[in-house]
């Protein structure tokens, strides 16, 4: 599996579109965007790594109030087995009337056979 497959995973349920990178599309009054981050090589021996580090910002979109929506995420998220690393309301864009709330997440893999 990989971050972005679980995150997907995770997510269907609670019935809000995703995209990865950006929306494209003409966007609803609700919507996450998924950023990959990073997919760092850890846990070394024997000059091989066993593990993948990987981390991904989820950024929410919405013009309702956002904090009923942070508080289902974090605990989809923490129930799937991912780590939240940080959240923060980024801001209230004018131009668009959207809240924009960002929750960075990570998960480590072991790497897999070749």
């Amino acid at each position: 599996m990989s971050l972005l497959a679980d995150l997907n995973n995770i997510l269907i349920p609670l019935n809000i579109p995703v995209e990865t990178g950006v929306f494209s599309d003409t966007p609803p009054d609700e919507y996450l965007v998924i950023t990959p981050m990073s997919d760092r090589l850890d846990l070394f021996a024997d000059n091989e790594a066993y593990m993948i580090l990987s981390e991904a910002r989820l950024s929410l979109f919405t013009k309702k109030n956002y904090m009923k929506r942070k508080k289902e995420l974090t605990k989809s998220l923490q129930s799937g087995g991912i780590t939240i690393t940080d959240r923060q309301y980024v801001g209230y864009e004018h131009d668009t009337k959207f809240h924009h709330y960002a929750i960075d997440v990570m998960k480590e893999y072991e790497t897999e056979e070749e």
